[in-house]
């Protein structure tokens, strides 16, 4: 399958997929968010053992596309609540994945780069990434990814990440738990497709059925969770503040908060 927005290669039983929009430092459009749905089919329909994913150029995934926030003030309460779900769709179908994921983050992962990031079952991170949830700063909230990040960090630090829309370096991220290695920016694929490759050589059957446990033993939580996440996120994109903070954004000034 051709794809507009990323790029996948096959090595043996290894499925790297790479989000391939450099210019735009692989920001996370509608047809990113359509695509990175189809490529996962893919991927699992070809029966590759172990994906790998990473970003083109230096960026892991700058967040949110430009173009793509400045449609979010003049939805519909309907289309908000649609393009909410699928990023919620999107987020579940990685966390869920049926074979093992491995993210190579080879630079800064932003938002909803964060969130794909370190929902792959291993993340390693070159030293050069950041990561971080900056939604608060334009007036937004990370309902979607804070389902998850709860559990992989425990509630506390979970806040501070979330509240202070902080990035973080990769060591500290590692020190948090949201990533396994930190590997020199030239190692960072090998090391993924070494990682894979131990992965791809152990039992299938016995892979599948660990991933399918552990998503099984949260996934009643998770689902019951998001469904709260998707309700307060579509709330909050019809807040004054929202908008305002999506104005002050594109437009590079210091937002003017009505709290409202």
């Amino acid at each position: 399958m051709t794809y507009k927005t990323l790029k996948i290669d096959y090595e043996n039983e290894i499925a790297i997929l790479t989000l391939n929009r450099p210019e735009k430092r692989n920001a996370i459009s509608a047809e990113v968010i359509k695509e990175l749905g189809e490529a996962l089919d893919e991927i699992d329909s070809n029966r590759a053992r172990v994906g790998i994913m990473t970003g083109a150029g230096t960026t892991f995934s700058a967040g949110l596309d430009l173009n793509y926030l400045k449609e979010f003030p003049s939805q519909s309460p309907e289309q908000i609540a649609q393009d909410v779900r699928r990023i919620a769709n999107l987020m579940r179908r990685i966390w869920s994945f049926p074979q093992p994921l491995v993210a190579a983050v080879n630079g800064p992962a932003i938002a909803g780069g964060t969130g794909i990031a370190t929902l792959c079952d291993f993340t390693l991170a070159a030293p050069e990434a950041r990561f971080g949830y900056t939604e608060v700063r334009i007036g937004f909230i990370p309902a979607i990814v804070s389902t998850f990040l709860v559990r992989q960090v425990g509630e506390k630090l979970a806040r501070d990440l979330l509240l202070s829309g902080r990035l973080i370096d990769a060591e500290e991220a590692r020190t948090m738990g949201l990533v396994n290695e930190v590997v020199p920016q030239q190692q960072l694929l090998p090391r993924a497709r070494e990682v894979a490759a131990d992965l791809a050589s152990l039992s299938p059957t016995a892979l599948a059925y660990t991933k399918r446990l552990v998503v099984k033993l949260a996934a009643s939580e998770i689902d019951r969770e998001l469904e709260a996440a998707v309700e307060m996120s579509t709330r909050s994109r019809s807040t004054a503040d929202f908008r305002e903070g999506i104005a002050a954004f594109l437009e590079k000034r210091k937002p003017v908060w009505r709290g409202e």
